[in-house]
């Protein structure tokens, strides 16, 4: 990739990130959510997991990329994730990894991962409104799938 291409993949990663991080403005657009986890991790060569805190009105407090991993996983602890939540006084939150291979479909450890953290985060009053799975050109949704 050219550093002319990396330049507007930054730019875009900005104006992005600006829109979703716009006080009074809640993340009502799944498109621009996408569209910045897919600049963010699409191109990983690892898996990376990462999470969107998200205030009571569901506006975005804080993106964190939390686990890196290798080509087909990356371990993950609820606790951190709970942990870093209650730190920003998050109400909600998103969880997403993208696979490497750029086939977006969940395997089944991700399905156990997302009911796990769902249980652990409703022990302190934080909701689980979506994990996505970032592909090459695909995300897929556990909320549209109603697996959350």
């Amino acid at each position: 990739m050219e550093q002319s291409e990396l330049d507007v993949i930054q730019h875009a990663l900005a104006i992005l990130d600006s829109h979703l991080k716009t006080k009074g403005v809640a993340l009502q657009s799944p498109a621009t959510v996408r569209a910045f986890l897919r600049l963010e991790l699409e191109r990983e060569e690892s898996e990376v997991f990462a999470v969107l805190f998200l205030d009571t009105r569901h506006r975005l407090i804080e993106f964190v990329r939390m686990f890196n991993g290798t080509i087909d996983s990356a371990a993950v602890y609820p606790r951190e994730i709970v942990k870093t939540g209650l730190a920003l006084n998050a109400a909600a939150l998103i969880i997403c990894h993208n696979h490497p291979s750029g086939d977006s479909t969940p395997s089944h450890q991700d399905r156990q991962l997302t009911v796990r953290l769902k249980d652990a985060l409703a022990l302190v009053s934080i909701r689980l409104l979506d994990h996505l799975v970032i592909g090459h050109g695909e995300v897929t949704s556990f909320a549209e799938m109603d697996w959350i």
